[in-house]
């Protein structure tokens, strides 16, 4: 054996053995998947590495460290990221960030082997390196990865594919990098269609951070330039913090009324509308869940301001939430938007977006005689990667478990709302969930502090967890697909325990001093 066949052999050995096992079949994949530690394959059974040691810090479990053997130290890698990357990107947990070397479905592992519940990573949407994804992409990188420009058959099954989840009006398709492309492409469409400028956008909205949509993101350009002449912002469609609340007898038609009050205003001031922008669940803004109707009745009133409605599926396409493939379906099966943008879960960690429309609005685009071309959007690659992200969705069955173990989860986090009055709402949708800490029961003032040190908590406890909300209270869950009950369990013991704790020492808010 030479000595570049026997690296080769040693990288796979440190990799878990990744190449030995991309020549799976589907039963067994799922065996690998499912089997110890975690799903790294079989190696150390077979003496080439320790078992995995039980933690004391880490109810979880962890896995051997002897993948941490090579490579910086974290302080070394620390120490370099604040030399040569920009202070601008930031980290997680910046006091203490954590080094992370592995993963594996809905489990990180940081360079001792320490393993984490990941309940942040919505982006590896059918779990972290699924072997048939994996496989996938390498296959198909063993064969072809050129640009759109040639013939390929990849691209049009993945649009055939996807054509199948949507609206049969929504049947042109593009393909892209990014969720950002996706929404400046969206908004570069609806411009050509309606012939007009104007975007209007609920209020902490978020669509990516290109210079024109830091322009349509209220969370962005407040800190920035400002809000643009050309953008109008509506509220956010929150029934729990908003100003039509969970006693109102019909806020759909209320935060709609808001929509025609804007679109009515621009277009009294001779400004001309091209476009609703809204997340079908707003994340950004504290896992929002608008309420049934709303963006029928918001559609109406664009439409007839000659403009078109964007969904963007970006953070909760895929089946998160459960009930249906598309959040969007969640207002009802009458409602159709004039542009769907996808990305994050689209690749499971591949940089693949999507942007799905009409024929008309396509054809308006395609009008001007001007390319559209992406140098590597809807590459052999990123489409083999696609479908196979489609393919663990329907044989794993991952859009019913988001819906079961959601209902359960959400069921658990109800509870701990019954026990603990810091927790004043509970809401989501199969694997999208939000839980919004409080200071006060009256005003519902955030409880940003309370919040932040919670996270701080639960990362010590191998919980992997952020906050979002214009309040930065809101716990949000969005995990993996493959998250189960038992992570729920687990999950939600530790934050009844945080909690617990909280209310006998810190005591820093009303709610924290209240007892029931």
């Amino acid at each position: 054996m030479g000595p570049a066949v026997g690296r080769a052999q040693a990288a796979d050995r440190r990799r878990g053995g990744a190449r030995g096992k991309l020549s799976l079949g589907w039963e067994e994949m799922k065996s690998w998947w499912a089997g110890p530690p975690r799903g790294w394959g079989q190696d150390w059974e077979r003496g080439q590495r320790s078992p995995p040691r039980p933690s004391s810090r880490c109810p979880a479990g962890t896995f051997p460290d002897a993948m941490a053997s090579e490579g910086h130290s974290k302080e070394e890698t620390l120490s370099l990221r604040r030399q040569l990357i920009g202070s601008s990107c930031r980290l997680f947990f910046p006091e203490d960030p954590v080094k992370m070397v592995r993963a594996q479905g809905q489990y990180m592992y940081d360079e001792k082997g320490v393993e984490y519940i990941d309940c942040i990573n919505n982006v590896a949407h059918v779990g972290h390196c699924h072997p048939h994804v994996v496989q996938a992409a390498h296959e198909q990188n063993q064969v072809l990865n050129t640009n759109s420009r040639f013939l390929h058959d990849n691209i049009v099954d993945y649009a055939q594919r996807l054509s199948r989840t949507l609206p049969k009006e929504l049947c042109v398709f593009y393909f892209l990098n990014s969720g950002s492309e996706a929404n400046d492409l969206a908004l570069r469409l609806a411009r050509q269609y309606t012939g007009h400028q104007d975007v209007v956008v609920v209020d902490h909205a978020y669509h990516g951070h290109l210079s024109s949509l830091i322009a349509i993101s209220p969370y962005k350009f407040r800190s920035l330039e400002g809000q643009p002449e050309w953008v109008h912002v509506v509220p956010l469609p929150d029934t729990f913090r908003g100003p039509y609340r969970e006693d109102h007898p019909d806020p759909a038609s209320a935060y709609a009324a808001e929509v025609k009050r804007v679109t009515d205003s621009a277009q009294e001031k001779g400004r001309k509308i091209a476009a609703f922008f809204i997340e079908s669940l707003p994340s950004v803004g504290g896992q929002i869940i608008p309420p049934v109707g709303y963006f029928q009745k918001a559609a109406q009133h664009i439409r007839r301001a000659g403009g078109v409605f964007v969904a963007d599926e970006i953070q909760v396409g895929f089946g998160r939430v459960g009930k249906h493939f598309w959040a969007f379906q969640l207002q009802g099966e009458d409602f159709v938007p004039d542009i769907v943008t996808m990305g994050k879960p689209i690749g499971n960690g591949h940089p693949i977006a999507c942007v799905a429309t009409t024929r008309d609005i396509a054809g308006a685009f395609a009008g001007t005689g001007v390319e559209y071309f992406n140098t590597f959007g809807g590459s052999p690659v990123s489409c083999a990667v696609g479908l196979a992200v489609l393919d663990v969705l329907e044989k794993e069955q991952l859009q019913a478990h988001a819906a079961h173990v959601g209902e359960f989860f959400v069921g658990l986090l109800n509870q701990q709302k019954a026990k603990h009055p810091i927790i004043g709402d509970v809401r989501g949708v199969g694997l999208f969930i939000g839980v919004d800490l409080i200071k006060d029961l009256t005003t519902r003032m955030p409880a940003t502090e309370e919040a932040d040190y919670l996270v701080s908590r639960l990362k010590d406890a191998c919980i992997l967890l952020s906050t979002d909300g214009p309040g930065r209270n809101v716990l949000k869950f969005k995990p993996p697909m493959c998250f189960n009950k038992d992570n729920a369990k687990l999950v939600v013991n530790k934050l009844d325990t945080i909690l617990t704790e909280m209310e006998k020492t810190m005591r820093s808010c009303e709610t924290l001093q209240h007892t029931l």
